[in-house]
């Protein structure tokens, strides 16, 4: 894309999706600024400092604390969210460490109570990050220059951890989406864009390259076939939201997310960072969740998907 998106700020630039997207930009031209709660560069595994990284302006934030932050905003053309948490281990550990196992498994479930589930990293990292963040640029005057509207990109996901990672992952994820759009309704200047990656992997620091090449084959599978012949996850998907109770008020069986493991492909790490990247292009003007298969197309990849199993290399 050209670099009509002249400069950005990347929320968690030292981590694992946050470095990608930094890496990324710097790739197309942009001026990138990165904030986390180091401050520090970001280094690989083996504690290597690449050579992108020199160009990167690392900056020591709070997120949930405007003050540290709020000289970046108006000089930015786009705001990308990166940060949050898989596992939350705070009422985990408590609960293991007291063999409350009962509590441990409904914690996982998600069938622990509303009050018990509204507690953890999970709400902070996950959702109120991004919130307080977005706020934060919606309410920034944009510099003279930038008259664009203004990108503010959160990396949600797709549910597809379920059972193995709480239901609260996934609903906070989904809370801060909803928030987001709230806050930029009242600001046209401004458009939310909700990436949804599914497994996300790297070739080289993180290779799951059992669990990447049967789920990506699975996916293919799915796409391949008719839409009248039954498969795994239509059928897993119907007994999840027809059959079985939902896991919470507001989100289903755990089947159905097990069903999207089966048909949404694995993303790797460098291409969800290719997407994030072009959803800032004011030509492409993307708006709202942005799935697996619409990251694809951002990137250039045909409309149907892969060709074969083994196409995302």
């Amino acid at each position: 894309m050209s670099a009509i998106t002249q400069k950005i700020l990347v929320v968690g630039g030292n981590g694992f999706v946050g470095s990608a997207v930094c890496k990324a930009a710097l790739a197309r031209g942009m001026g990138v600024t990165s904030v986390s709660s180091s401050g520090k560069p970001y280094r690989t595994p083996k504690g290597h400092t690449p050579d992108w990284a020199e160009k990167v302006e690392w900056r020591k934030a709070d997120a949930m604390n405007p003050d540290t932050y709020t000289d970046i905003l108006p000089g930015v053309n786009a705001v990308v969210h990166t940060i949050g948490t898989l596992l939350d281990n705070t009422q985990r550990n408590k609960q293991f460490h007291d063999k409350d196992f009962v509590g441990l498994l409904k914690s996982i479930t998600g069938i622990s109570p509303v009050e018990a589930r509204h507690l953890g990293a999970y709400d902070k990292l996950n959702r109120d990050t991004a919130i307080r963040m977005c706020e934060a640029f919606a309410a920034s005057k944009p510099a003279q220059g930038i008259t664009h509207v203004r990108p503010f990109v959160y990396v949600s996901a797709e549910d597809f951890h379920r059972p193995a990672i709480s239901v609260r992952y996934i609903e906070t994820k989904l809370e801060a989406e909803r928030k987001i759009d709230e806050i930029m309704k009242d600001h046209p200047q401004y458009r939310a864009v909700h990436v949804r990656p599914s497994m996300i992997y790297d070739p080289e620091t993180r290779p799951m390259t059992i669990p990447v090449n049967l789920f990506t084959f699975s996916a293919w599978m799915h796409a391949a076939m008719p839409s009248f012949v039954p498969m795994p996850a239509s059928i897993i998907h119907w007994l999840g939201s027809s059959v079985f109770p939902k896991a919470t008020e507001q989100t289903p069986s755990a089947l159905v997310s097990m069903a999207t493991l089966l048909s949404v492909p694995p993303i790797r790490v460098d291409h969800l960072a290719e997407a994030i990247c072009a959803s800032l292009d004011p030509a492409k003007n993307v708006r709202g969740p942005v799935g697996v298969r619409a990251m694809r197309e951002l990137i250039g990849w045909s409309k149907g998907g892969p060709t074969g199993p083994s196409s995302d290399p």
